[in-house]
Order: structure tokens, then C-alpha cells, then sequence
């Protein structure tokens, strides 16, 4: 099939070339035009061209199409263009192994409150409501308990834990609240009874700055006491700072 475009692409293409210049004619005799006799040997007349025309071709190659040729080397990359507007946000990935543990911090400021406090005398109610006081400090940290008052004064907001330990006397009745300020919290009490024992009490509370934690006894219609001596101490107070307020 490509053969027969080729030819016919030149055919197309064939010209004729238009013969040179005629050379200046010669004189002629009447009986020039008459054939040669025969056995002289003379040629016959070529009639009106003496010169016999040349063909020549014309092939124009714009119009071949050669096969495709090899691809060039890679050019030089171009400038970078504007950065274009941030897509989507993708999926999560899955969970990464655990890191190296990394160095030890700088330790936390720790803040403390404490105190744990004992009686060697024993009490007796009064008419009205009184303080607990203690005469003996086994820890008062920064003397946040205050001895003549018998009270703790709340320096460092948080929660705090509180014990009392009280021992009862014989035939008497026994009755102590803990205090917040001027609220009762919980109470220590024992009934009359022929044998004195050891009674205690615990409870947490959160303070607020300059709150106030102590011991109160009161008289009731019956005869309110605990008991203690000046060799063991049967009385105990005794609180701490559990968790500090964040601040």
C-alpha cells in the first residue's frame, strides 16, 4: 500500500522540463522533405524537432513522513509555581510503637501540712461549749496547728485527713464533735458504761485558706468527760495535706 502512494505521490510530481533553446535553422532544399534514396545510407528527415525532449522528476520530500524517532534527553526542570490550596484532611493512621522513655524532669514542688498533737489531762464539760485543747506536739509542721487554741489553721487549700483518738471514763458519757469553723463534721461519742474504752474517729475534708479544724465537747443532761493521765496519753489529734488545691 505504501508503494502505490509513493508512486503515485510522484507521478503527481512529474514534470516536464521544457526543451533548450533550438538551434538557428539551416537552409533547406526544395527536395529536402524527400526520403533518401535508397542504398545511399543518408538518414531520414526528424521531421519538425531536430532534438528530442528530456524528462526529468521532482520529488518534493516536506511532504514524506519518516518513522518516529528516539526520544530526546530530559530538559531542565521549569521554575516552580504557585503552591496550591491545602487538600483534605486524610485518614488516621495507625498507632505507633511506643518511644524511648526520656529524661528525668525537674522534681515537682511538694507542699506539706501536717501536725499530730496528745492531752496528758483529763476534761470534764462545762455548762457551754469548749475547745479541746492539747499540751503536748508529737509534729506541727510550720506551726499550722495552734496549741492555746487548740484549733489547725488551713494554710495551704486541698484535702486533708483528720483522726481523733479519745479514751472514755467509767460511768460517764462521752460526746466530741470535729469541727470546721463552726460546723460539726462528724462526732466521737460513747455511752455510759461500767468500762472505759478506746473510741476513735476519721474522716477527709477540703479546706479553703484560713478554715479552721479542732475538737469541741459540750455538756449534755448526763455527766459529759474523757479521761487521760499525765503518764500515757490516751488523747490524740493528728491531720495532714492530702492533695494540695491546682492552682
Amino acid at each position: 500500500m505504501l508503494g502505490v502512494l509513493l508512486i503515485l505521490s510522484l507521478s503527481s510530481l512529474v514534470a516536464l522540463v521544457p526543451p533548450p533553446k533550438a538551434a538557428p535553422a539551416l537552409c533547406k532544399h526544395c527536395c529536402d522533405h524527400l526520403d533518401p534514396a535508397e542504398g545511399s545510407g543518408a538518414q531520414p528527415p526528424m521531421g519538425e524537432f531536430s532534438v528530442v525532449p528530456e524528462v526529468r522528476t521532482y520529488i518534493n520530500m516536506t511532504i514524506l513522513k519518516g518513522d518516529k524517532g528516539d526520544r530526546g534527553e530530559r530538559g531542565t526542570p521549569g521554575k516552580a509555581g504557585h503552591e496550591g490550596p491545602p487538600g483534605s484532611r486524610g485518614p488516621m493512621g495507625s498507632k505507633g510503637t511506643k518511644g524511648q522513655a526520656g529524661l528525668p524532669g525537674d522534681p515537682c514542688k511538694v507542699q506539706y501540712s501536717a501536725f499530730s498533737v496528745g492531752r496528758r489531762k483529763s476534761l470534764h464539760s462545762l455548762e457551754s461549749y469548749q475547745a479541746l485543747v492539747f499540751d503536748t506536739a508529737f509534729v506541727n509542721l510550720d506551726s499550722h496547728f495552734d496549741m492555746f487554741k487548740g484549733k489547725f489553721l488551713c494554710h495551704i487549700p486541698g484535702i486533708y485527713f483528720f483522726n481523733v483518738n479519745i479514751h472514755t471514763w467509767n460511768f460517764k458519757e462521752t460526746y466530741l464533735h470535729i469541727m470546721q469553723n463552726n460546723k460539726e463534721q462528724a462526732i466521737v461519742y460513747a455511752q455510759p458504761s461500767d468500762r472505759s474504752i478506746m473510741q476513735s474517729q476519721s474522716l477527709m475534708l477540703e479546706l479553703e485558706m484560713n478554715d479552721e479544724v479542732w475538737v469541741r465537747l459540750y455538756k449534755r443532761e448526763r455527766e459529759n468527760a474523757i479521761y487521760s493521765d499525765d503518764v500515757d496519753v490516751y488523747i490524740t489529734f493528728s491531720g495532714y495535706l492530702i492533695k494540695a488545691e491546682e492552682k
